[in-house]
């Protein structure tokens, strides 16, 4: 029995700190923070089906940590999702959007969503195209607004430079 003590307070001890680092991370980024949690939960799970003894006390170390890990690597990729979304928006608004004529983008999935509005078109003394815009991006009921101003790259591609 001591044994399964000890697996049971290295679990403990691993949930606890798991927890931890996802909480710092949750101000951050809520999904990445969630992600770790539920990984590293369902890791330690699964490792505490591996193995006996101290072998069983590493299987859910592992488990746990390796769990962690995956989940945080998850949630990162449902922001990028976000991100990918907004700049598909932004070469689109800027290629095809009249000056005033907002573009809209939603990621169904995260529920975040945002706006980019051409203000003015011009061409600078070098001879480059540009787009000056505003933006306005919605995140968990949150409205950031923004502005900035694009000019378009050899390639055809809109690059952001302020």
């Amino acid at each position: 029995m001591p044994v399964m003590k000890s697996v049971y307070k290295t679990t403990a001890a691993i949930v606890l700190a798991v927890t931890l680092v996802a909480c710092q991370t949750l101000q951050d980024n809520p999904k990445q923070a969630g992600g770790t949690l539920l990984g590293g939960g369902l890791g330690a799970l699964i490792g505490s089906q591996v193995g006996s003894g101290k072998g069983k006390l590493a299987a859910v170390a592992v488990g746990a940590l390796a769990g962690a890990w995956a989940g945080s690597e998850i949630g990162k990729s449902l922001d990028k999702a976000d991100r990918l979304y907004e700049q598909r928006n932004v070469q689109d608004g800027l290629e095809y959007s009249q000056i005033g004529q907002s573009k809209a983008w939603r990621n169904p999935d995260s529920g975040h969503s945002g706006t980019i509005t051409p203000t003015r078109t011009y061409r600078t003394a070098e001879g480059k195209n540009c787009r000056d815009f505003e933006t306005t991006i919605y995140v968990d009921g949150k409205q950031e607004t923004g502005s900035g101003r694009a000019c378009r790259r050899t390639d055809g591609t809109w690059q952001i430079i302020q």
